[in-house]
């Protein structure tokens, strides 16, 4: 079996850990792995199979020598350095938003449209989770009776918009079961 060249965009936020989490519970073959973010998290370590890595700072020549790069450091950060892995030859896995309106871009949920992966350029974008969850039930459905539209309203995490927001969920949530008025920073409105 062939083993990889895998990069980490974002490695030490929450997807970013999750990555690492699910590369090492479905013992995906990684020949080496290189976690990258940005300089704020630029020599924290992280575990992977019993080994520590060392955190480096995202840049465009990180992805010399790697097959694979997944991303999940936002859609700034993914515009910015996904064209840059592509010139170096490495398949771009994008989590944000970035690429998911690209019409050059397949948009894939494996378990829905695998074959689309066949037909990329360097770039593959997933759906938000929301979506992915809507489809993975509503697809079967489709397949047999095409289901032409859908409304949809859905209730979206603070986790999505990182740690930060995460924090400030915390922090509203305190200041609302103390009896006082959240000041949000991170969202434009109070969220608790």
């Amino acid at each position: 079996m062939k083993a990889y060249h895998v990069a980490i965009a974002g490695a030490t936020g929450a997807v970013g850990k999750e990555f690492l989490r699910l590369l090492e519970e479905r013992n995906f073959p990684v020949a080496s792995l290189r976690l990258l973010a940005s300089s704020r998290s630029e020599g924290q370590v992280l575990p992977f199979r019993s080994e520590a890595h060392t955190v480096e700072r995202l840049t465009e020549q990180s992805f010399q020598g790697c097959d694979l790069a997944f991303f999940s450091a936002g859609g700034a950060r993914s515009r910015e350095y996904a064209p840059a892995a592509v010139r170096s030859g490495t398949v771009v896995i994008d989590n944000s938003s970035a690429f998911r309106m690209d019409p050059q871009t397949p948009l894939v949920i494996p378990e829905i449209n695998p074959d689309d992966l066949a037909e990329h350029r360097g770039i593959i974008a997933n759906p938000n989770c929301s979506t992915i969850i809507l489809l993975m039930a509503v697809a079967p459905l489709h397949f047999k009776w095409p289901v032409r539209r859908i409304v949809v309203s859905t209730y979206q995490a603070a986790s999505g918009a990182g740690a930060a927001a995460m924090r400030e969920l915390i922090t509203q949530t305190e200041q609302v079961l103390r009896g006082n008025l959240p000041e949000p920073s991170v969202f434009p409105h109070p969220i608790a």
